[in-house]
């Protein structure tokens, strides 16, 4: 029953049968036949069957919704049998915003020293997305904004404050002062993180409140590709000062403070709000207070 129900769930994920039933490890005609079995279980369709996968009936959206739950407790049991002999193990599904992912290595590299037997997986996403995700059972945990938009029923950890700097060409206008104002800021053509980002929203609105409007040469969902244009030199970009500081300045390309106003937000770990929390998890939050320590 469990097994189907995990099936039922990679199919919710992947909207496509052959996508989930490769992402399960199963053959096609395995996940097809979990999803009858399940249906003559209940004795309702679940899933709207055509050429393709058309998505769930109102019974299926009911019967993934009680799936997440059973699934989530019965990983949370097996953890804490497992924990109880002293032998943590398991799979810590991890979320990041973009902006965060070289982050995540402080929590996930001490965390594996001390669990060796924890194997883990970090997908990339935007702020809206990793709730869902978290609210779907779909990950364990995600790093990203606490303080700028609403979160929902999730159990927090601040780690640290996300300041701003302008990445710009060493021996560009800007590349030989010590701050920048954000009045400048809007002034510059910018490569930035597409609007579906929430750190695009932030820079947008601190944009506008120094009396511009954005107006980005070039957009992009990846961090890679920002950071790949600003190492040009013929770019500049407005990115978070850790992740400035780790991946973008170089002999060519500094990274300014930007000040007037100078502005920071909360990042933070956002774990699912269930009372145990699966040790997986408790381990996770206990390295996030850890690191928060540090931070201070």
């Amino acid at each position: 029953m469990i097994d189907r129900l995990e099936l039922l769930l990679a199919l919710e994920q992947e909207k496509h049968f052959g996508h989930a039933a490769e992402r399960s490890g199963v053959t096609q005609q395995t996940l097809s036949a979990a999803v009858k079995q399940l249906e003559a279980r209940f004795g309702v369709m679940l899933v709207h069957r055509g050429s393709r996968f058309q998505g769930f009936t109102p019974e299926g959206e009911r019967v993934l919704t009680w799936a997440r739950r059973i699934v989530a407790d019965t990983r949370a049991m097996q953890q804490d049998v497992s924990a109880m002999r002293g032998n943590l193990s398991g799979h810590l599904r991890l979320g990041g915003i973009p902006t965060v992912l070289p982050m995540i290595a402080r929590l996930t590299t001490p965390y594996r020293e001390k669990f060796p037997n924890v194997r883990f997986s970090v997908q990339s996403a935007t702020s809206d997305e990793l709730l869902a995700l978290i609210e779907q059972a779909q990950l364990d945990a995600a790093v990203t904004y606490l303080d700028n938009e609403k979160l929902g029923r999730v159990t927090t950890v601040p780690l640290y404050k996300e300041r701003y700097c302008l990445l710009t060409a060493a021996d560009g206008p800007h590349g030989k002062q010590d701050r920048v104002s954000w009045a400048d800021v809007g002034k510059i053509p910018l490569c930035l993180l597409t609007p579906d980002m929430q750190n695009r929203r932030i820079i947008d609105k601190h944009i506008r409140e120094a009396g511009s409007e954005p107006a980005p040469t070039l957009e992009s969902n990846s961090m890679v590709v920002l950071l790949t244009h600003v190492r040009t030199a013929k770019w500049s970009s407005v990115m978070p000062a850790v992740l400035a500081d780790t991946l973008g300045a170089t002999s060519q390309v500094r990274a300014v403070p930007i000040v007037s106003p100078e502005v920071s937000h909360v990042i933070g770990l956002v774990v699912p709000h269930t009372d145990p929390a699966m040790p997986i998890v408790q381990a996770l939050i206990a390295e996030a207070h850890a690191l928060a320590a540090t931070e201070v």
